[in-house]
């Protein structure tokens, strides 16, 4: 072989070693990231989610591009997730209800919540609010559990479907009084809260930022919030725990996870910076108002734990209400 030659392919291999050398050494992350949202575009917790991914952007330097993919309780989206490369490009926003909820409405979700994802940081949580019709007697939630013994199983409270939150506070809430309540699900959270103001059921129990304005009007009165702390959308209103069901907690929990196996130094990145995120004034400013208790920064070991404590909290009263997917 001529030595023009040699040395020209010496050459070649050298500055394609080079390359690939500067291509596996640039730090992350060096392309777009991908968030996969089980929700709908417009929808609260997609608000959310697009702050956040606006923000995560400036932050990393790169486009974070949020996808969302609805359908079966967000078990498609999930699944997705899931199945995806561990490569810290794609992440997916997750919630109570499709981490922890739908192990015990599905039999076959698509993806076991310990095992498939890496959890990154908790965004915070959002409380429900227990309302009544406005002609309704009762002033505190003391006088509808009352109502509930004096006339078992002919208190009502509605739901936007079987497992939501809204249909297991009231499971929870009748557990803990023990009271006999009968759930009437309806197709979505806007039709449930329309027959508590139409008195076609007893009481509901729903996401505080839905039912604001309703309060606000008169056209339904709320009891309690579901939270341990009091809302600041609803600062005047006691929490469940205050008004004496002790312990009584619903807080719906929505946070940032990645497929199982994305580098431990990529996760503890992405913590870093949404927990910079979270705890901003800009955070405050723009997801306050939409009713997110926002949370204070925590590990990814102690989201992990958080969502462990609650399967194993809420699968068997998941179970028990005998709540299955459509």
């Amino acid at each position: 072989m001529p030595n023009t030659l040699r040395l020209f392919l010496r050459a070649a291999i050298a500055i394609a070693f080079a390359s690939a050398t500067s291509a596996q050494a640039q730090p992350y992350p060096s392309k777009p990231i991908r968030l996969i949202v089980p929700l709908a575009p417009g929808s609260t917790a997609d608000i959310a989610s697009r702050f956040t991914a606006n923000e995560l952007g400036k932050a990393l330097g790169q486009t974070v591009v949020v996808e969302n993919k609805t359908g079966a309780g967000g078990t498609i989206a999930m699944a997705e997730l899931a199945r995806s490369a561990p490569d810290g490009y794609t992440i997916g926003f997750a919630s109570q209800g499709t981490l922890v909820f739908n192990q015990g409405i599905y039999a076959k979700p698509g993806y076991d919540s310990t095992k498939d994802f890496a959890p990154i940081a908790l965004l915070g949580g959002v409380s429900n609010v227990m309302i009544v019709h406005p002609t309704n007697k009762a002033g505190a939630p003391a006088d509808v559990i009352a109502v509930a013994k004096a006339k078992p199983g002919e208190s009502t409270f509605s739901s936007g479907g079987a497992g939501t939150s809204h249909h297991l506070s009231g499971v929870l809430f009748a557990r803990d009084t023990g009271t006999q309540l009968v759930h009437v699900p309806y197709k979505g959270a806007p039709q449930g809260i329309l027959a508590v103001m139409a008195n076609e059921v007893t009481m509901g129990f729903f996401n505080t930022p839905t039912v604001i304005s309703q309060i606000k009007d008169g056209k339904i009165k709320a009891l309690g919030v579901t939270s341990l702390a009091r809302s600041p959308l609803l600062p005047n209103v006691p929490t469940l725990d205050e008004q004496g069901v002790k312990g009584y907690e619903v807080n719906t929990w929505f946070g940032f996870v990645a497929p199982a196996g994305t580098p431990p130094e990529v996760v503890t990145r992405l913590n870093a910076e949404l927990n910079k995120i979270f705890t901003s004034a800009e955070a405050k400013e723009r997801l306050a108002p939409q009713g997110f208790d926002l949370s204070p920064p925590i590990t990814p070991a102690a989201f992990s734990k958080l969502i462990a404590d609650d399967l194993t909290r809420w699968v068997p009263i998941v179970k028990a209400s005998g709540a299955k997917a459509d």
